[in-house]
Order: structure tokens, then sequence, then C-alpha cells
């Protein structure tokens, strides 16, 4: 059934370009819970990196949403460029007359300990994972319509905050400050009727994975397994809707227990 509080909600969902990851799956739970969504998508960072590009693009997720009777646009943009975040949150203005939720779910992923660490990998990860987060929610709050219930900001960190992530410097700094920012951002946007949180997903199984690591992570999780993108397009959804109107500057792990050992 459809949940009513996102029935005529438009919302943008970053990050959409695999299939078998976290934003696809919130995009599936948001048009079966009968919001509007528009997609943005950047598939060239996916070919970077090892578990590649989804064979049939992002167009293909595009395709199922609307075969199943959903409102979909979606766009291809690089958030790295500083004009892209403002240019996304226009287009879905012009698509759907409104914006009344942003989830900022991509991520620029990067692996370099303190002795591989660059200046270049440092300024892209902060351009990607934060300061394109923060210019989106400037657009989207200044288009908000503040008599609109619904006004939504979500965004995700990492585990950064529970145990050391050594490998991956700019990565966790990046996504560190959007963890920090979280309770500044709500208390000043929530006096316009929009709530922030932000989002840990665990370890999630996204395709990226190889066997061993499934194994050992499943081993050692309360839970007995990883999570899934469905388990976080759950609580995604959760915090999108009416129920969840008056959270706002929490950091909400949902990972079965895996940040408690």
């Amino acid at each position: 059934m459809s949940s009513p509080s996102l029935r005529d909600r438009v919302v943008i969902v970053t990050g959409a370009s695999r299939r078998v990851a976290i934003g696809a799956a919130i995009a599936r739970r948001l048009v079966a819970d009968g919001a509007a969504v528009f997609l943005h998508s950047w598939a060239p960072h996916d070919a970077e990196q090892s578990w590649g590009v989804d064979p049939d693009g992002p167009e293909a997720l595009v395709d199922e949403l609307r075969e199943g009777g959903g409102r979909v646009e979606h766009l291809s943009a690089d958030l790295a460029a500083p004009d892209a975040p403002a240019a996304l949150i226009g287009a879905a203005r012009d698509a759907f007359g409104h914006v009344d939720a942003l989830v900022a779910n991509h991520a620029r992923s990067s692996s370099q300990t303190l002795e591989e660490l660059t200046a270049g990998e440092l300024d892209l990860s902060y351009a990607v994972n934060t300061r394109a987060v923060l210019l989106l929610v400037k657009a989207f709050a200044a288009q908000h319509d503040d008599t609109r219930p619904g006004g939504r900001v979500l965004w995700m960190t990492s585990g950064q905050y529970h145990g050391a992530m050594p490998a991956e410097l700019p990565y966790i700094a990046s996504k560190a400050a959007l963890h920090e920012l979280t309770r500044s951002l709500a208390t000043h946007l929530m006096p316009r009727g929009i709530t922030v949180n932000c989002v840990d997903p665990g370890p999630n199984d996204t395709g990226y994975a190889d066997d061993h690591l499934r194994a050992e992570v499943s081993r050692i999780s309360p839970g007995g397994r990883w999570s899934t993108p469905a388990d976080t397009a759950r609580l995604v959804a959760w915090l999108l809707s009416d129920e969840a109107d008056w959270i706002s500057g929490q950091t909400i792990a949902s990972d079965g227990g895996w940040s408690a050992r």
C-alpha cells in the first residue's frame, strides 16, 4: 500500500547509477510509497571503481520505475562541478514544479592511506562528498515552499565515527564533515519546516565485496548478515514521511547492531 504521507511529494535522490546499490533501492521504495522521484547519476565514477558501471546504465532504473507506474525523471551530472548542484535542483523543479525533499546519497569512494594521500584526491573528495551536498541543500532550501508539508534533507555518512578506517582517509574525512554538519543545519532549517538527518547504512551489500569479506562481515555482525540497500531504503522512507516530522539533527545507523558491537 502507498503511504499517504509521500503521495504528491517530490524527492531528489542523488547517486542512483547502479540498480544493485542504495540509491536505486531508495528510489524503488519512494515510488512504491507514491512519491515522484528525480534521480541523479554519474556513471563515470563507477567506471573508475572495482565494481564498474551498471551494464545497462541508469536509464534501466528509470525504465524499471516508469514501467511500475512511477513518475520519474533523471539527470546525469558531475557534482564535482561547482554549478552542478544548483542545476540539479533547478532541473527537478522544472520537471515537477516543486521539490519537497532531498536525499543526498551520492559519494566519491577513495582509498588512500596517509602515505598515499594526495592533495588532488582530498580536494575532489571534499568537492563531491561535502561541498556538493552543502550546495544542494542551499539550492533546495532556496526554492522550498514553506507552506508545503514534508520538507526533508537526508544525507549519508559512513562508519568513521564508530571505528577507525585508516585506508580511506579522503572518503572518511569528507563523510565525517557531513556527520558534524547535521546538527547545525537541522537547527537552521527546522524553523522553515525542513528536517535534516544523517544515515549510516553500515556495511552494505552493494556488489563491491568479495566472498571472503562478505563471509567475514556476516560472521561478526550481530544480525548474522550484511545490511542491504532495502534496509537503508526503509529507514529513508520513514524519515521522509509525516511520522518523522519531529526527528531532526540526528545521525541514525541502520546496521543491525554492527556499530553497537
